[in-house]
């Protein structure tokens, strides 16, 4: 017999070199503004989106092993660090719906500017078909496309169309379909980044506070990002 998931699972991927504050409370906020079960975190091996990262997979996996430490509702997912694969959004979500089933809410958690950047991801018109998104907004700003005219891209367009089309003001429809909506939710504004940390720690500045104890620990015994 089935499982019954009562909640949607989040699902927050990135490379995470390294993981800091803001992921996590980000995966906080969604979990409580969402009514996720949990947040499954997903580093990614190969990512296919950005630069060579700093920090090999293995010690990217290793700092969000750390971090997650003792966060009961936070699931550390290892399949794209473990793949030889690139890591792709669409077959990342493909691969949870086959352990968890056509039925399950899946909600992919992104922020706005990541959202924004859809049309240039891999197969980025079939994540609707595979979970919701939920895009993290600073406090008081909602998601718009005014601007959308004969001047932007046709993707844009697109994406403005689907956006329009799937929005709902309320988090509660990620409960009642497996996926196909998009919301958003308001995060606490941390002006935090994996870049500059790197930056700082290459100029012999800690990221103290910035990252998790246990992750401050990994990167200065492993002796990374200098």
């Amino acid at each position: 017999m089935p499982t019954e998931y009562t909640r949607p699972l989040g699902v927050l991927g990135g490379t995470f070199d390294p993981i800091h504050i803001a992921h996590l409370r980000m995966a906080q906020e969604a979990l409580e503004a969402c009514s996720l079960e949990a947040v499954r975190f997903i580093p990614a091996g190969q990512p296919m989106h950005r630069g060579q990262p700093g920090a090999s997979a293995a010690d990217r996996l290793a700092m969000a092993r750390l971090a997650l430490t003792d966060c009961t509702q936070f699931e550390l997912d290892e399949a794209e660090v473990l793949s030889d694969a690139p890591s792709y959004t669409v077959p990342t979500l493909e691969r949870l719906r086959r352990l968890f089933g056509t039925q399950r809410p899946l909600v992919l958690l992104l922020g706005a500017d990541a959202f924004l950047g859809l049309p240039g991801w891999h197969r980025w018109r079939e994540l609707f078909d595979l979970a919701h998104i939920a895009v993290a907004t600073r406090p008081g700003h909602v998601m718009e496309f005014t601007n959308m005219n004969t001047s932007a891209s046709a993707s844009m367009n697109e994406l403005a169309t689907e956006f329009q089309a799937r929005f709902s003001p309320s988090q509660d429809a990620l409960s009642a379909s497996p996926a196909g909506r998009v919301s958003q939710f308001e995060m606490t504004s941390l002006d935090v980044s994996a870049t500059a940390i790197r930056t700082g720690l290459a100029a012999g500045k800690s990221p103290r506070f910035l990252v998790p104890d246990g992750v401050l620990d990994y990167i200065e015994a492993h002796k990374l990002y200098i």
